[in-house]
């Protein structure tokens, strides 16, 4: 049997487990949280006060945090490119009898993922300190570019990205989180909360995906995480740009403020790489090929081999100011 039709086999063997998967990592739609309920309520009389009172509260948050919260809105607004790279995922059939489980999960998911661009957009507009036709342009930009992740239609390889992505988002939204925490901003800082709370969920749901895969086909399962690794895992706005920019030009002066501000930084990029490790018991899976074993060894030895590369890193000093965010605005 080829790869490609293992692949699916073990596809339709997870898709059984639907069902629960839903209900053990996803929300109900009439009980999770709305972006509604976070912000001022615009058919209440107090509305102008409450919008008065997170706009003063806004103005103390520094230069660096609305690059990061920005860059972060605009990758959760990017969503009609990862649900449909995921709808393409072998083994995910959204046609077919209205489609089959795992397209299920697609929805389900993209629809709770949805709320968190929704929430950061109105806020960042509510605020006053952001050029939001600028955020716009990245925005259409980002969805027109899409992105490139290196997992083909590879189930095993999507579900690692995921695994992966899920758990850095987590890290970005929370520590945006404490920052806002630390300069006053509880409702922005009970915001991030939320939405990474989301994220970990998600993160549990697909590293489950990616273990249980681990339990019937080891060895192709160790290739594909060997292959995200060597490719290196992208952020999905990897191509972010501003108006009048090249592809993917604005990407590495974000990512320079999350480092800056402690937000994300290739320490944690590390760290997670140890998480999933542990996570899935690499060192402890056995059955394998001998290339699968070359592979572990690879991912056994990686985590050490990119501390010391990390460790050389070195971050700029000046912030780079971005068409998004002017420093008139936040004064």
């Amino acid at each position: 049997m080829s790869t490609k039709n293992v692949r699916l086999e073990v596809m339709k063997f997870l898709e059984k487990d639907i069902d629960t998967f839903v209900e053990n990592y996803l929300i109900p739609v009439e009980t999770i949280w709305q972006p509604s309920d976070m912000l001022p309520d615009s058919k209440k009389e107090t509305f102008f006060e409450d919008l008065k009172e997170l706009r003063e509260i806004a103005k103390d948050l520094p230069y660096d945090f609305w690059v990061v919260l920005v860059g972060d809105t605009i990758t959760e607004e990017a969503l009609p490119t990862y649900e449909s790279w995921l709808m393409d995922v072998e083994g995910v059939d959204q046609v077919t009898e209205g489609g089959n489980g795992w397209s299920k999960w697609v929805r389900h998911w993209t629809g709770e993922e949805n709320r968190h661009g929704d929430l950061l957009n109105k806020y960042l507009y509510l605020s006053g300190r952001v050029n939001m036709r600028e955020v716009e342009i990245t925005t259409h930009h980002l969805i027109n570019d899409g992105f490139d992740i290196g997992t083909d239609r590879d189930p095993y390889k999507n579900f690692v990205y995921t695994s992966f992505q899920e758990l850095a988002t987590y890290i970005s939204h929370n520590r945006v989180s404490q920052i806002a925490k630390k300069f006053g901003d509880n409702k922005l800082s009970k915001m991030c909360k939320l939405i990474a709370g989301d994220e970990m969920r998600h993160h549990m749901a697909y590293s489950e995906f990616v273990d249980r895969i681990f339990k019937v086909d080891p060895s192709e399962m160790m290739l594909a995480f060997q292959h995200m690794m060597k490719l290196k895992i992208v952020m999905p706005a990897h191509f972010l740009r501003q108006s009048g920019d090249a592809l993917g030009n604005a990407f590495e002066r974000f990512s320079d403020s999350a480092q800056r501000i402690g937000v994300y930084t290739a320490t944690d990029y590390v760290d997670i790489l140890k998480k999933l490790i542990e996570k899935w018991q690499i060192d402890k899976i056995d059955g394998l090929t001998s290339e699968a074993e070359k592979a572990r060894d690879f991912l056994m030895r990686l985590p050490d081999r990119m501390t010391r590369i990390s460790e050389r890193l070195v971050i700029p000093e000046e912030s780079h100011i971005f068409k998004w965010v002017t420093p008139a605005l936040i004064k």
